[in-house]
């Protein structure tokens, strides 16, 4: 299979989990049948200068960022730290976890959530 850059879903989230600004993710894989039923997201994320996205908890599911590009204040369970390209977050199903893009170019990352 090949999916053309022009084919990919895109979707666009204001205020995202009560986050700030926009969030827009590119699903590089759509849904769980893609993923075998083993996740529900495999996705390029971009936030906007001055956006983030709000703190959440992930319940039977984990959630791993690559960063790509930018520079982010990410919130770890309560714990602050900035984070730029070539990181790699992960968030623990039970976990919580926020991304407020700190930078002066937007922020780009690879998403990607397994169910536990």
């Amino acid at each position: 299979m090949i999916r053309r850059s022009s084919e990919l879903k895109v979707d666009v989230y204001e205020k995202r989990f009560g986050g700030e600004g926009t969030v827009t993710t590119r699903h590089l894989l759509n849904g769980v049948e893609e993923m075998y039923e083993k996740g529900r997201l495999f996705g390029h994320g971009i936030i906007d200068v001055g956006s983030s996205l709000g703190y959440h908890v992930h319940e039977n599911e984990s959630e791993t960022f690559y960063i790509l590009r930018g520079t982010a204040e990410y919130d770890d369970n309560g714990t602050k730290s900035v984070i730029t390209a070539g990181d790699v977050t992960f968030t623990a199903a039970g976990e919580g976890h926020g991304m407020k893009n700190i930078g002066q170019e937007p922020l780009e990352y690879i998403a990607l959530i397994l169910y536990k």
